[in-house]
């Protein structure tokens, strides 16, 4: 099977990006793992925002807070607010805001500075100060120096040109000005809670400096809040009084507009406040009712009589019906009863004797006189009732003439009325805002002899007895949170650096290359000493020890051929034989990215494993322009690979063969700075130089120029059968190898797989992922050779 010609997409492929797996999230996994590298970083951060927390509490001067309680309680003036005109509720959070905008105000720090002479005080003017604050005040020192202004104040002009006695005069004012606003600044005022308690304090470097300050600020603020009191009360009698003259004036004048207003318009009232007029209407009113009644029983009796009239003498013994309260009564009723004696009477002589007895014809003539009579007084009883009708009709009428002209007078009074009844409103209202202000006048006066305030202290400031300020556990638990937080970001910063292959899970995913071990480190790390020179000088170094362990490390897989290093490649060789089955002889390139990644350590251990396992293999160093194989090996030739391919010669005619394995090496030799190496390792000689080699042996090992600075591998790569790429473990950037094989992918597809060379072992298992081989490489120990044990064999 020819490995040349197997397509790249048949293979594993190259990721999209090279960000990795983007399953989940958050790779909870991925994070542990960056933590635990990152634990030293983060401890010693954490050790160094220990160290520095406390160097703070060291030079930071303990500062003490006296605190005293003030409470707004609206029971002291209770029996003020009862009659007080200026009562305030302080039961909204916007009147405590108010209160403690009092306490933080100029004006109280005024009256406190004044009190305890604290401008004058060193003590609270300069207090000591922590080497932060000191190291702050050098830089502004330093900055004023550089940039000095002259002492110019606004209103004043230069201070170095007033006379002595102005300048100590400005500069006293300054420093209490200066007082003034540090005491407001560093005052402390808060509620507690959602109580009507202010908390009120103060922090000094002196414990009785802080108590002196914190019961003068309570006390001026108890004294504040009285003067407060009596001053509105006096501003408020003041105002009172010069509104009662006004008030007063106003007033008199109402009620004279008043009464003026009522005697020119005869509006006249009795004693129950009623018009006279409307009183007359009254009474009028009442007689027509009166009136109308008499007329109408008048009237009713006059028809009634004068109906019995108008129906004849006949009828009228029958119709004679007379209430006994009228004056003629008594008359009727005794006519009636001769009458109806006398028809009785009558009845009884025309029964025994007939009617033409004389007898019966003197009782009809006596009872037709008797009848006439009845008559007689009714028609005189009729014209009675008719004159006391016309009496009672005319006395209505009457009536209804001086109903109608009281009700005009009455119009006319009651339109005077609406005025004059807004005029008596406004006289009242007036004397009634009189009385009011003159009540409010006197209780403001009498306000003034006891004032009494809403406050009262609760909590006397005392003198603290411990430092409130630094607190070593919060400082040194800020310290080393801190410490811990800048340990977590120089870490993060680490792992954002971390742009390298670490693991063969990398390889594999980000690059999509087979992965085929990993390198171990061999010797100690090379120095400036340990790179090889270059020319002919390499004779003079052959002996040197850095020479003797340079030729150790090509000789590890031979002379410790139990360490992982051997196993590594072991590895390579069979992912060779499984790719490359069937070949005879097989061409290995060994290229890396970079120089010094360790791939002519690799090409010459491979092709020492390969010998020493009885197969016939030839090493060759095709890095013509720094043959660091051949220097390595510490080879000393005239002749190398360049002649034998510009000079047609075979590989016998230039090779060297190791006695121990048998391994037959092609060197380099050094011409100058030749730069058509390229065209050297592609052209016919180089391939009818392989195809000869291929003849004898089984396995051909090239080490190629790195791909990164020059083409001499991408030349070679028609020659080869299969390439083996070296990473640096931790140096190699995964971009740039990625980019590599994006842009050459006729390489790409040659290449079997990858190894990372110089793995730290110990610094490995904190990059593998949890279950990973990586973490178990300390249980593969009794199957290699330690590094001490590889050391003692090579000698490096």
């Amino acid at each position: 099977m020819n490995y040349a010609n197997f397509p790249l997409d048949k293979r594993m492929p190259l990721p999209n990006s090279d960000a990795g797996d983007g399953d989940d999230f958050i790779d909870v996994e991925r994070l542990l793992g960056m933590a635990a590298r990152q634990a030293k970083v983060v401890g010693v951060c954490a050790i160094i925002g220990l160290f520095l927390g406390m160097l703070y509490l060291q030079t930071t001067p303990p500062k003490y807070v006296s605190i005293s309680s003030v409470l707004i309680d609206e029971g002291l003036n209770k029996i003020v607010d009862d009659i007080s005109a200026a009562s305030t509720t302080m039961q909204t959070d916007s009147a405590i805001l108010s209160q403690i905008e009092i306490l933080t105000s100029t004006r109280l720090a005024a009256v406190v500075v004044d009190k305890l002479k604290l401008d004058q005080n060193d003590t609270f003017m300069n207090p000591p100060q922590s080497a932060l604050a000191q190291g702050v005040g050098m830089v502004r020192g330093l900055i004023q120096y550089v940039r000095p202004s002259s002492p110019v104040m606004p209103g004043v002009g230069d201070v170095s040109k007033l006379d002595p006695a102005a300048r100590d005069a400005l500069i006293a004012a300054s420093r209490r000005d200066y007082a003034i606003l540090k005491l407001q600044n560093e005052i402390r005022a808060d509620r507690v809670g959602r109580s009507y308690v202010i908390a009120l304090g103060y922090q000094a470097t002196d414990p009785a400096l802080a108590k002196a300050i914190t019961k003068a600020y309570a006390d001026a603020y108890l004294a504040d809040q009285l003067d407060a009191s009596f001053d509105a009360t006096e501003r408020a009698a003041v105002w009172l009084q010069g509104r009662l003259t006004e008030l007063r004036e106003s007033s008199q004048q109402a009620s004279l507009a008043v009464e003026k207003f009522r005697a020119e318009h005869g509006l006249s009232a009795n004693s129950d406040g009623q018009l006279m007029s409307d009183k007359q209407l009254a009474d009028l009113n009442a007689q027509l009712i009166v009136a109308q009644a008499d007329t109408a029983r008048a009237s009713a009796r006059y028809q009634q009589y004068k109906s019995i009239v108008d129906s004849g003498s006949e009828n009228a013994f029958k119709d004679a019906a007379i209430s006994s309260d009228q004056p003629s009564s008594s008359v009727i009723a005794a006519l009636k009863t001769r009458y109806l004696a006398v028809s009785k009477r009558q009845q009884d002589v025309e029964a025994n004797f007939g009617p033409q007895h004389p007898q019966a014809v003197a009782l009809a003539k006596e009872k037709a006189d008797i009848s006439a009579q009845i008559f007689g007084e009714l028609k005189q009883l009729t014209e009675s009732y008719r004159n006391e009708y016309e009496v009672a009709l005319a006395r209505e009428t009457a009536l209804r003439a001086n109903v109608a002209a009281a009700q005009g007078k009455s119009s006319i009074d009651n339109q005077s009325q609406v005025q004059l009844r807004d005029l008596d409103q406004k006289a009242t209202a007036l004397s009634t805002l009189y009385q009011t202000f003159l009540g409010r006048y006197e209780e403001a006066a009498q306000q003034q002899s006891f004032p009494v305030g809403k406050i009262r202290i609760i909590s006397d400031a005392s003198t603290p007895l411990a430092a409130s300020s630094p607190r070593t556990i919060i400082v040194l638990g800020l310290s080393l949170v801190l410490g811990v937080l800048m340990g977590v970001g120089f870490g993060g910063l680490n792992e954002f650096n971390e742009r390298f292959f670490r693991t063969g899970e990398e390889v594999r995913d980000r690059v999509g290359l087979k992965f085929l071990g990993y390198l171990p480190t061999i010797g100690s790390k090379p120095t400036k000493d340990d790179k090889p020179s270059e020319g002919p000088a390499d004779a003079k170094v052959a002996k040197t020890p850095a020479a003797i362990e340079r030729r150790a490390r090509m000789r590890v897989s031979i002379d410790a051929p139990a360490s992982m290093f051997s196993e590594t490649l072991r590895s390579a060789k069979i992912a060779f034989d499984v790719v490359m089955e069937g070949q005879g002889s097989r061409v290995i390139g060994v290229i890396s990215v970079l120089p010094g990644e360790g791939k002519s350590t690799v090409a010459a251990n491979l092709a020492g494993l390969l010998a020493a396992n009885g197969a016939r293999t030839l090493l060759i160093d095709g890095d013509m322009r720094n043959p660091g194989l051949s220097r390595s090996l510490g080879m000393e030739a005239e002749q190398g690979l360049m002649e034998a391919v510009v000079g047609g010669q075979t590989w016998q005619s230039v090779g060297k063969i190791d006695r121990q394995t048998k391994l037959a090496i092609i060197p380099a030799v050094s011409r100058g700075h030749f730069s058509h190496t390229s065209e050297l390792l592609s052209s016919a000689g180089m391939r009818r130089f392989i195809e000869n080699a291929k003849e004898t042996f089984e396995y051909i090992v090239v080490d190629l120029p790195p791909l990164g600075p020059v083409v001499d591998a991408k030349a070679f790569a028609p020659l080869v059968d299969g390439f083996v790429l070296v990473t640096e473990w931790g140096r190699t950037p995964r971009a740039m190898v990625r980019s590599m094989l994006e842009s050459e992918p006729y390489v790409a597809n040659k290449i079997v797989g990858a190894v990372l060379n110089k793995v730290d072992l110990k610094k490995l298992a904190k990059y593998g992922s949890f279950g990973a081989s990586e973490k178990f490489f300390d249980k593969y120990s009794s199957y290699y050779l330690d590094k001490s044990e590889v050391r003692a064999k090579t000698g490096a």
